[in-house]
């Protein structure tokens, strides 16, 4: 099972998306600044949307799919439809 998510912090008022199979720990990894791309955001990065996938290959599809939508709007919609 594989995930792919979007994250927010509050601190840079951005959103980050991403996937993995393990949402906690790269939560976790995240707000660590251990990751170059989302580290001037760290520790205020939290979940606001995720979905399941069945394997990696289809959640890195699906992440792409997000990513060249390159839109703030289209990304506080999904969020916002998960209600």
């Amino acid at each position: 099972m594989y995930y792919v998510y979007i994250l927010f912090s509050s601190k840079t008022n951005k959103f980050y998306i991403g996937s993995t199979d393990n949402l906690n720990s790269r939560l976790n990894h995240h707000n660590s600044g251990a990751t170059p791309s989302t580290k001037s955001g760290a520790p205020f990065w939290e979940i606001k949307y995720h979905e399941i996938h069945p394997d990696r290959s289809e959640a890195l599809k699906r992440e792409l799919e997000i990513k060249k939508k390159k839109s703030k709007r289209y990304i506080e919609w999904l969020i916002s439809s998960v209600g």
